[in-house]
């Protein structure tokens, strides 16, 4: 049985299955990972009883052969970062861009969030797209270094999840403008692609942003001098 009173930044941390039920139900475990489980069903109205069953059944259905960023070596896990979150990044962002100004502008006039929603789409490539450039240029590079300087290294991690902040409400303008990702029964093949797009970007962000504010960011920086 599920503590109820774990925080969801936990639960994820260890089991990374409750990630996708999470993202379902518009939990956000990144950067209000702090919450408990209680606390999150209850924001979000959800009866936490039937989330517990849902998250032990997705636990249960799991591969135990998983692999588990989070038991990575720092040097691993910002591998881990960079080949997995960072790559796709770089490699989707372009295509859903071009899609959503596409689909805007061919279907904008039937559902006007289209427009809104292409906007923010541009907004989250270019908050992430820098963000990126500086963890691989500057952030990581720092961090595997043999004595870190660790003033340098809290400030620079708070304004990373300072960031993540920013992302994380671009991604819920982008939930809502997408109706929860509902395709209409006139949704043309470039629609359905750029809401197949745009769910994957939210799942693999969330994912990525967890990483580094609860697996990689306590390496370094004590809960207390966060605060």
């Amino acid at each position: 049985m599920l503590d109820t009173q774990r925080s969801i930044a936990d639960l994820v941390l260890a089991h990374s299955a409750c990630a996708p039920v999470f993202q379902r139900h518009k939990i956000d475990f990144c950067c209000r990972g702090h919450l408990s489980l209680e606390e999150a069903a209850r924001a979000r109205a959800l009866d936490v009883d039937a989330l517990i069953q849902e998250l032990t059944q997705a636990i249960a259905e799991r591969s135990p052969h998983s692999p588990d960023p989070a038991m990575l070596s720092t040097a691993g896990l910002v591998g881990h970062l960079v080949d997995t979150h960072h790559a796709y990044l770089r490699e989707a962002l372009p295509f859903i861009l071009q899609v959503a100004d596409k689909v805007a502008r061919v279907h904008g006039a039937h559902n006007p969030k289209l427009v809104p929603l292409a906007r923010d789409a541009h907004a989250i490539a270019e908050a992430l797209l820098p963000h990126l450039d500086f963890e691989e240029e500057i952030l990581f590079p720092r961090l595997l270094q043999e004595a870190p300087d660790t003033v340098l290294i809290a400030r620079e991690l708070d304004a990373m999840v300072a960031e993540h902040r920013g992302v994380g409400e671009l991604l819920a303008s982008i939930r809502e403008a997408a109706d929860d990702f509902t395709l209409p029964a006139w949704a043309c093949n470039s629609y359905r692609a750029l809401f197949a797009e745009l769910e994957h970007l939210e799942a693999d962000v969330l994912t990525h942003v967890h990483l580094e504010n609860h697996a990689l960011m306590p390496r370094f920086v004590r809960p207390e001098v966060r605060s």
